[in-house]
């Protein structure tokens, strides 16, 4: 690796942890500019996953005060993701990558529909509902779309993010911003718990990992910054700008 192309990492990793604190879809830039490099697709997405998982703490820690009293959600939340994440790890070595190049469109598209319709068919339910509490509820159906966001998070998780932004907002009355640090926590665990795996038996790229992990920290720190201040209206269109872009790439590639 000469020290330009470690640059380009370096500065790929910045903008990805800046992504995924904002929205998610981080991977579709370091993932690209790993392959771009000669690395072979396997060992950049899973250097590319452990590299990505400090920066999104940073991005949990820099949403701290939007957690405020999420703490019960975030547990009963952190569960399914991990056991997701775990699975997604394994099935990267079990399953050929045809059968979630196939998937992984649908789902991202699915992401961005689900974040545009969010609003109104939460307005919906809520004029349904008699006594017109909140939902703050998880219920089986939310957990078993967490797994599954996980699930794909630990087998490559590009729009993990947009992903769970849209179930989160269709499954619980809450602030996007709220629902924006819940996910930043949701996708640092799965990329945690697939990355232990692959460490252990995938063939990982150390340096590629430190150069990512160094530039998503940054990228983490900024991305709260910048993410925490944009109004809900916005930021629920640079999730959609984002997720459409991932969907074009995923069709693309």
């Amino acid at each position: 690796m000469t020290l330009g192309e470690a640059a380009i990492i370096a500065v790929a990793g910045v903008w990805a942890g800046m992504i995924n604190t904002i929205v998610g879809s981080g991977t579709l830039v370091t993932f690209p500019v790993l392959l771009a490099l000669g690395f072979p697709p396997l060992t950049a997405n899973v250097s590319n996953g452990l590299g990505l998982v400090p920066g999104s703490v940073t991005g949990a820690i820099g949403y701290r005060r939007e957690l405020t009293g999420l703490a019960g959600r975030v547990v009963r939340l952190v569960i399914p993701t991990a056991l997701g994440g775990l699975a997604g790890a394994l099935l990267l070595f079990a399953l050929p990558s045809s059968v979630f190049d196939a998937v992984v469109p649908v789902l991202v598209g699915l992401a961005v529909v689900l974040v545009v319709v969010q609003p109104a068919v939460a307005r919906r339910i809520a004029a349904r509902r008699p006594s017109g509490e909140p939902r703050t509820r998880v219920g089986p159906g939310l957990l078993a779309s967490v797994f599954g966001t996980g699930l794909y998070g630990g087998y490559f998780g590009a729009a993990q993010g947009v992903l769970l932004l849209g179930v989160l907002g269709i499954a619980i009355d809450d602030d996007l911003q709220r629902h924006n640090a819940v996910k930043n926590i949701l996708a640092a665990v799965a990329n945690l718990v697939s990355g232990v795996v692959f460490a252990l038996v995938a063939p990982v790229s150390w340096p590629v990992v430190g150069l990512i992990a160094g530039g998503a920290v940054v990228g983490g720190l900024l991305g709260a910054r910048i993410g925490r201040r944009l109004p809900p209206l916005v930021l629920r269109g640079v999730i959609v700008v984002v997720g459409l872009a991932a969907l074009v790439q995923l069709l693309l590639r």
